[in-house]
């Protein structure tokens, strides 16, 4: 009897495809963060630029704890933002937090000075809604679907990074930085009516098992506390990057700051090109930890490029790629190891801690980068970060990815599910 074997792939993705539901939630949970991150994320590649036409402006640590302070608020408040979210309600909670973000990012927009804009930036980062929309994200997808959905919203925030390089200095040409603050405000309020109308309604857990609140299911536990300093380092190195890197652009290759989007613009391009079979060749092959370490290794090997050769033009840009790369590597594989690794029954909490760590590399990458940029210039601030990847890669080494990888996610997260 003759018949027709059929694909293992397809055959996968008839077995378990996403749901309509999964699919919205994702896709509309996604875009709440992406939009605020793409706010967030605008004025990184000018306002070193724009800081030095403020008083206090030559300050490298004020411009970097401008930049970096809202992750300490974050990080303060992501545990308690996401406990609350377990007992009060998703989406109550992403609400509150997006008015707080939009009214630091108003405060932001109206000030003029290097101490008020510090201070729109903190009222942004006491907007911690990052572990609420992780928590609902895993409410609203099945376990087999979860890593799909986690990876979905990795790849957006890297979207959004990228989009965001090329924006903003073109928007800092037209509206300059205040008018970019006050822009964050509007995209905050647009995420506030994506939460009400377009998110879907889901109960909390409805995916997982049903298990007892047992106290020794720990969020501390050695698997989790090495992504959690995975995404500390990464965003250590993208705040601090950003603090010295526009400065070398105009500065160094004589390129106005209004122009560094046609560098950054092919740079990304080509880096997501490569990103992208990367990180369906991890999820596929189940070379989840072997993509971890090589995306470690490049941001290291980065940060030594732009330390030996950023007054030249070659070997910038090739940094420049080389830390895209890894970035867009990392921004879709950690989510999904946190989603593999968090116990259920701690969820909530364990993804608070995960994006109490984004948080305070936020806020130590603009500070330490701040004091480094002080006492040796931007070569100072490139050695540091090299010197953290070396210690990031004996950390990911360790790393032991959990759960058995279907070959189907990461071509679904890359296609929105």
């Amino acid at each position: 009897m003759s018949y027709t074997k059929m694909p293992k792939t397809a055959t996968r993705r008839r077995a378990n495809p996403m749901s309509k539901l999964e699919r919205r939630a994702s896709r509309s949970l996604a875009s709440i963060y992406g939009l605020r991150m793409l706010g967030l994320f605008l004025i990184l590649p000018v306002f070193s630029v724009y800081a030095r036409s403020l008083p206090d402006g030559h300050d490298r640590f004020l411009v970097g704890l401008a930049l970096g302070i809202y992750g300490l608020t974050q990080a303060c408040l992501q545990i308690p933002f996401g406990i609350a979210s377990d007992r009060y309600g998703r989406k109550p909670v992403m609400i509150l937090g997006l008015v707080i973000f939009a009214l630091g990012s108003f405060v932001a927009g109206f000030s003029h000075t290097l101490p008020m804009i510090i201070l729109g930036r903190a009222v942004q980062g006491a907007g911690a809604i990052s572990a609420a929309i992780s928590a609902m994200i895993a409410d609203a997808t099945r376990p087999e679907n979860r890593t799909r959905a986690m990876a979905l919203v990795g790849m957006t925030i890297g979207a959004s990074f990228i989009i965001a390089l090329v924006l903003g200095p073109l928007l800092y040409h037209s509206i300059s930085v205040p008018g970019m603050f006050l822009l964050t405000g509007v995209l905050a309020v647009g995420a506030v009516l994506v939460v009400k109308f377009v998110v879907p309604d889901v109960n909390m857990g409805a995916f997982d098992s049903v298990q007892p609140d047992d106290e020794s299911s720990s969020v501390f536990t050695p698997a989790l506390l090495r992504l959690d300093f995975s995404i500390f380092a990464l965003n250590f190195m993208q705040v601090a990057l950003f603090l010295v890197l526009p400065l070398a652009l105009v500065d160094d290759l004589g390129i106005p700051v209004e122009g560094n989007w046609v560098v950054y613009l092919p740079v990304a391009v080509f880096s997501f090109m490569v990103a992208i079979p990367g990180i369906i060749w991890a999820e596929t092959r189940g070379y989840m930890r072997h993509g971890l370490i090589g995306a470690v290794a490049l941001m290291g090997l980065s940060m030594l490029g732009f330390a030996a050769g950023y007054h030249n033009a070659v070997a910038l840009v090739a940094a420049l790629f080389a830390f895209f790369v890894g970035f867009n590597l990392l921004e879709a594989l950690l989510p999904s190891l946190v989603s593999r690794t968090a116990p259920p029954s701690r969820k909530g909490r364990a993804l608070g801690v995960y994006n109490t760590a984004q948080s305070l590399g936020l806020f130590a990458g603009g500070a330490v980068g701040g004091v480094a940029a002080n006492a040796g210039g931007s070569a100072a601030v490139f050695l540091t970060c090299a010197a953290l990847g070396l210690v990031w890669l004996v950390v990911a080494s360790f790393v032991r990815p959990q759960g058995k990888p279907r070959t189907d996610e990461a071509e679904s997260a890359l296609a929105g599910g």
